[in-house]
């Protein structure tokens, strides 16, 4: 049996979404894997967080497909590639 309590507050210890839909983002590099220092996908919408980490679906102009991946493995394209 499940029991909602009456005047419960929200849940504040889910984290908020970084990048807005449109923003340009690109993968943060991995060790051992080859970065492409060119690809870079637009936010296409938010999703729920996994794992502490709020989630997005991205998109290159380079690919027929969308990825979904976490905002840990994301930064802004602005800033410069490590």
């Amino acid at each position: 049996m499940i029991r909602f309590q009456q005047n419960a507050r929200p849940r504040t210890d889910t984290p908020a979404h970084l990048f807005t839909i449109g923003q340009t983002v690109r993968m943060k590099s991995r060790t051992g894997l080859v970065q492409k220092a060119a690809e870079l996908f637009q936010i296409k919408s938010k999703l729920p967080v996994k794992d502490g980490s709020p989630q997005y679906r991205i998109r290159s102009d380079q690919e027929t497909y969308e990825r979904v991946t976490t905002e840990d493995n994301l930064e802004a394209a602005d800033n410069p590639a490590s």
